[in-house]
């Protein structure tokens, strides 16, 4: 006899296939940006970005087959504002990882969650994490005489951050509001609407027949699996349990950075990678 989604043993099998989809999805989100380096260089970010998202919804449209004409004014909102936070993620997230190393761009992103869990602290000490989370960014791109990555990355890796922090915000409640995926698929028709403009623009319109078939898989890797396997995870388990599991993903990212691209660290980004794990582990364990 199968056991009760509500039963003890019920609830803990449930939060842990939403534990191995939240580390699936930091998995393919690492070694999707990782593998995309090449066609980044090549076809441009922005451009890459815009096919990605634009695969992502399609296929995923054709999965779920949205009822479009039956959605509400709310549901609506909720998907368009969660599709334009997609949008400015994923093309900032790009855009630094072309011009900063994988982990480091993750790292600096991270602050993003990090602050969605500051906002929330109730104790005035809690405030040494984002402090501690602030040092280790310093680490990563300032040796204390001169930038060590290009600031304009790094300014980028920022705007994902935000994005990321309102994705959050919006993502467990997009999953509520609608059945399925299939506010997951709206959000991301949105978010390559709004990434057209900046693709078309890049591109100049021309895309090769070989891009064009590069950027499907690309689009499975990042966005389509890890925002599906997103949006499963937090409806099985809390927005505190997925931030502390999500907090391993700039170590992630370098490794995967590491081992795929061959991007090597210095000593003090690896301690700077270390602290903002760290921050981020300590303001989601104590909100």
């Amino acid at each position: 006899m199968a056991a009760d989604s509500n039963s003890p043993s019920g609830l803990t099998a449930g939060v842990a296939a939403a534990a191995l989809m939240a580390m699936g999805s930091m998995t393919l989100v690492q070694l999707g940006a990782a593998l995309s380096k090449p066609t980044l260089d090549s076809f441009g970010p922005l451009g890459t970005t815009w096919l990605r998202l634009a695969w992502a919804a399609l296929l995923l449209a054709l999965i779920t087959r949205p009822k479009v004409l039956s959605y509400s004014r709310a549901q609506w909102r909720g998907a368009i504002l969660l599709g334009a936070a997609m949008a400015a993620m994923t093309l900032c997230y790009f855009q630094a990882v072309i011009r900063i190393p994988l982990g480091l761009a993750t790292a600096i992103e991270f602050l993003g969650p990090l602050g969605v869990a500051a906002f929330g602290m109730r104790r005035a000490w809690h405030a040494v994490w984002p402090v501690l989370a602030l040092v280790g960014v310093v680490l990563l791109v300032h040796d204390g005489s001169a930038w060590t990555v290009d600031p304009v990355g790094a300014g980028f890796a920022l705007g994902a951050g935000l994005g990321w922090a309102i994705y959050i915000l919006l993502m467990k409640r997009v999953g509520q509001a609608f059945e399925g995926l299939q506010g997951l698929t709206m959000s991301l028709a949105v978010a390559a609407l709004v990434a057209t403009p900046w693709g078309l623009a890049e591109s100049g319109g021309h895309i090769p027949l070989p891009v064009l078939g590069i950027t499907i898989g690309l689009a499975i890797l990042v966005p389509l699996l890890p925002y599906a396997l997103e949006m499963m995870a937090l409806r099985r388990m809390p927005t505190r349990a997925f931030g502390i599991l999500m907090s391993a993903e700039p170590a992630l990212g370098t490794l995967i950075g590491f081992a795929v691209l061959g991007q090597a660290l210095s000593p003090a980004q690896l301690a700077g990678i270390a602290l903002v794990v760290i921050a981020s582990l300590g303001a989601v364990a104590g909100e």
